[in-house]
């Protein structure tokens, strides 16, 4: 089979993967084929029409569409179709696990996370095609934010939660996208592969999974090994929500890790669009300030995020994007340092863990309803990219 040229390193990555790097490959030239059709069918209708029709499925069920084409059906059928392995419970004890880590999740998200899917020179190239995180970062974090705080809040991913409706929502944005990109001169399916396939899509899954957790480590932040699980298993009900292949949808930490290191190996180098999308993250405090005041705070954590970023990514990944070296980068390790020694302390007592869970809500809440700014996140199918 002939990959993406994207697709690197491949000798090395046998030595040590075998056989799984070649079938990791082919996932390159993968979509979603549930939600593509879908996405196909609903085109036919106008806007405001195919967003009535997904609204009411995911509001009352597909069966209150009756004019609903059959490829939606068909999607619906998958998404209705509980995992045997789905455990309620331990959905919301994962998502909890994440809400108490509080301001620290939110600083690994957006200065770790998110940067580490904007460094595949491959899978950024949907995002930065569509200049949204350039020319409105702030807008889009936000909206990053309310589909995180959506799946994490108890009752979320239930099927009438708002976490699974932004999770079906955000897979058809995503089909909405590969179809446009697909058409397009612009796109270099030679080297890059189906657009948002599924190579990208099982790395994107780790950046709120493994990576988050990885990055809550960094930051001196603890948790038990079964809120550690318990995370893992909202994702990867998360992975199957939003259209990841069940071969990688990854189960442990451990299988997180192995499939996050082969990633790595088999991609290039952070690129041009890299080093755009990472510096408008974190420049967005800055360009959303509305008054002196706040410029003059948002400069102030400006360098105190590239800090943070930098202590996350590592030194390598940092310098490959280009970021400043300050000192702040030490204070983010001594501020590690006293997280460790609060989380002892913590683990000694009682009751206030769900004490920080209340308030890492309250956090999730303000971050969110500021960022937005009294515009409701909709993830709405988009007209054009």
């Amino acid at each position: 089979m002939k990959f993406p040229s994207r697709y690197l390193h491949l000798d090395q990555a046998r030595e040590r993967y075998g056989a799984r790097v070649d079938r990791l490959g082919s996932f390159l030239l993968e979509g979603d084929p549930l939600a593509d059709a879908a996405v196909l069918a609903l085109a036919a209708h106008p806007k405001d029409v195919r967003q009535a029709m997904v609204d009411t499925a995911l509001d009352a069920g597909i069966d209150a569409v009756p004019e609903a084409p059959d490829a939606l059906r068909a999607l619906f059928a998958q998404l209705d179709r509980v995992p045997f392995w789905v455990d309620p419970a331990r959905l919301d004890r994962g998502g909890a696990a994440f809400l108490r880590a509080g301001l620290l999740g939110g600083m690994v998200l957006g200065a770790y996370s998110l940067v580490a899917g904007y460094c595949s020179p491959g899978g950024n190239k949907p995002l930065a095609f569509s200049g949204r995180l350039s020319q409105d970062a702030p807008r889009r974090l936000a909206e990053t934010g309310r589909f995180v705080q959506a799946v994490s809040s108890p009752g979320g991913m239930g099927r009438f939660g708002d976490g699974f409706k932004a999770m079906v929502k955000v897979r058809l944005v995503h089909a909405t996208v590969r179809q446009m990109l697909a058409r397009s001169p612009r796109w270099n399916a030679a080297a890059w592969g189906v657009p948002i396939n599924q190579y990208d899509m099982s790395g994107t899954a780790l950046l709120f999974s493994y990576i988050v957790l990885d990055g809550l480590d960094k930051m001196g932040f603890q948790m038990t090994a079964d809120e550690r699980a318990d995370f893992m298993h909202l994702w990867r009900y998360g992975g199957y929500l939003i259209g990841v292949d069940d071969e990688l949808r990854c189960t442990t930490e451990a299988e997180g890790k192995a499939l996050w290191e082969l990633l790595s190996t088999t991609q290039a180098p952070p690129d041009d669009d890299s080093r755009a999308l990472a510096h408008a993250l974190l420049d967005s405090g800055v360009a959303a300030a509305r008054t002196p005041e706040e410029r003059v705070r948002a400069e102030r954590a400006r360098v105190v995020g590239y800090a943070l970023s930098r202590h996350l990514l590592g030194e390598e990944y940092a310098d490959w994007l280009g970021y400043p070296k300050t000192p702040w980068r030490h204070a983010v390790r001594l501020f590690q340092s006293m997280n460790e020694r609060a989380g002892d302390a913590l683990a000694r007592t009682t009751g206030l863990p769900f004490a920080r869970v209340e308030r890492g809500a309250r956090y999730w809440k303000f971050v969110v309803d500021t960022g937005l700014r009294g515009v409701p996140a909709t993830f709405a199918m988009p007209e054009a990219v």
